[in-house]
């Protein structure tokens, strides 16, 4: 029996789950920072303002899982931890870089559309 394609436009299609890993924003941000090479754990928290050290964590795991991201455990004390992007990995630099600029280049058009909606809303709760 022939495998139908893979489309994440089927429900059931697992190519959902990667869409749904790659599409985070903690893993496009997690990307953007590994591009420039390789990174220590506390530079990752570091660089990317705003997450959590539960927040990386789990999103390096699901992203070394996947194959996306290396860990690397040197043998020395304290423990030294280093991430990289696989092969696979980097295929996802251009992407999400031109997602990440996207999302800044309309920044000032999507918060003015924001704010009209807003008011929109207001003035007819008012009338």
């Amino acid at each position: 029996m022939k495998a139908s394609p893979a489309s994440v436009l089927k429900p059931q299609c697992p190519s959902r789950v990667v869409l749904d890993r790659i599409a985070d924003k903690w893993t496009a941000l997690i990307i953007q920072v590994l591009a420039n090479g390789t990174q220590r754990y506390a530079e990752l928290r570091r660089t990317i303002g705003g997450i959590s050290q539960k927040m990386l964590t789990q999103t390096l795991r699901s992203l070394e899982r996947d194959g996306l991201v290396l860990r690397k455990v040197h043998p020395v004390v304290p423990p030294k931890v280093e991430y990289s992007l696989t092969r696979l990995g980097r295929t996802l630099i251009d992407p999400l870089n031109a997602l990440c600029r996207w999302s800044e280049r309309h920044l000032p058009e999507l918060q003015a559309n924001r704010g009209r909606a807003r008011s929109d809303s207001q003035s007819e709760i008012v009338n």
